[in-house]
């Protein structure tokens, strides 16, 4: 009996001198290193490797059928200005057939390279110039990996021309319930010319193509209404301030979100404005409200932030976490001064018609569409689409009207303000 006794008292010792690892301690490493625990999920493919080149950052966009977990290793980057490689393994991915090495050569990337590393691991390697940081993060629907590198170019490199290639503009105008036939109106002259240092904003209706974003009773899809605004906004803009305007999408196609911010950064946009429609679960919901890009300081926030991103409160969490250094060189206290008086101006506006509309006020959230926007930027909630009475608004012309002047007099306030 004794000797049994002594052998449990050395097995007990020896389990708490060499403890065995734990599966929490497991799950902990593979989350840590990007890899997951699943290994029944089934291979993704790499379609696409897409670049931009912004003033302050090179953009990478890895375009994928499914959701990846990945691996990002830097090799030679020991100090600024010298050059050195960064590579990421996308686990589980298989290589599609028409993915090519792509030539960058933008004084921060040389370019990017592309190969099956294993059977089961995809491999991008950056060959870098000049790069002071990277990030990382996903997207969905559809699923792709975002890699933003950050540095300094060379004063000849970083003069990046201040056009887009856009197809010509034949546009083409949602047919709405209670929308007249829109009649083309001659240019007029504008009545004020641009003033301070605005000239140039992006208009940007959310949405589009496969993705129509909120859907109202009556089945009224957010990517047509917005569309409509957003016209109606860059008529207004053009005519009125006399600025330059540049639409992420002028017809009903799909831009991913990624690209949105980038076409402002490549043309150099002064203010960039996200044009959407609102939905809740709660169908009484209604109003209006404005936001700028931050942390969510309440649930209902980050379920907007979900519907908007296009993904789910799981991914909302992940870009909250590496959000602040997302933000480096995001214009904060402009882009809150901005969303403060388009809030104003358009609920002012829309009030003078609708005394019951709600004034929701500015808040703050991680919208996806305002990440890497290097200028005053900010995504406004017309109304509530997931509302009836506020959806059969949205349907006419006159609403729609309303908020473009609402916005717009925000933005003259928000320029007036700057002198």
């Amino acid at each position: 009996m004794n000797r049994y006794f002594h052998i449990l008292i050395c097995l007990l010792i020896a389990s708490l001198l060499f403890p065995l690892p734990t599966l929490a301690a497991k799950k902990k490493k593979a989350v840590f290193s990007g890899q997951s625990s699943n290994s029944i999920r089934p291979s993704a493919t790499l379609n696409e490797m897409k670049h931009w080149s912004n003033p302050d950052y090179t953009r990478i966009s890895l375009e994928l059928d499914r959701d990846v977990t990945w691996e990002t290793h830097e090799l030679g980057r020991g100090n600024i200005g010298k050059p050195g490689r960064v590579y990421i393994d996308l686990n589980r991915t298989r290589l599609g057939k028409g993915v090519r090495d792509i030539t960058i050569g933008d004084g921060l990337l040389k370019g990017a390279r592309v190969g099956q590393y294993r059977n089961d691991v995809v491999r991008v390697v950056l060959d870098t110039e000049n790069i002071k940081d990277i990030k990382v993060f996903p997207l969905s629907e559809p699923a792709r990996l975002i890699i933003d590198v950050r540095g300094e170019r060379r004063t000849e490199i970083s003069r990046l021309e201040e056009s887009i290639s856009i197809m010509p503009e034949k546009l083409v105008v949602p047919v709405l319930e209670d929308q007249l036939p829109v009649v083309e109106k001659k240019a007029k002259p504008s009545k004020r010319p641009a003033i301070s240092k605005i000239r140039r904003v992006v208009v940007d209706p959310g949405h589009g193509g496969h993705d129509p974003g909120a859907v109202g009773p009556s089945g009224l899809q957010e990517k047509d209404v917005v569309l409509a605004i957003g016209l109606k906004l860059r008529a207004l803009l053009k005519e009125e301030l006399g600025l330059d305007v540049v639409m992420t999408r002028s017809t009903d196609v799909f831009i991913p979100l990624e690209e949105r911010t980038a076409i402002a950064n490549k043309v150099n946009a002064d203010l960039f404005l996200s044009v959407h429609a609102n939905a809740a679960p709660n169908r009484s919901a209604s109003g209006i409200e404005t936001y700028y890009l931050n942390l969510a300081k309440t649930e209902k926030v980050a379920q907007l932030a979900a519907k908007e991103n296009g993904t789910s409160l799981e991914k909302v969490s992940v870009l909250q976490a590496i959000l602040f250094d997302l933000m480096a060189n995001y214009k904060l206290n402009d882009s809150a001064h901005l969303a403060d008086e388009v809030q104003k101006s358009l609920h002012k506006k829309v009030r003078a018609r609708y005394s019951d509309v709600k004034n929701l006020g500015v808040k703050q959230g991680p919208f996806y569409v305002l990440v890497g926007a290097t200028m005053p930027s900010i995504l406004v909630e017309t109304a509530f689409l997931s509302n009836a009475q506020e959806e059969s608004r949205l349907k006419e012309t006159s609403y729609q009207e309303m908020a473009a002047e609402g916005i717009l007099e925000g933005v003259r306030s928000y320029i007036v303000s700057l002198k």
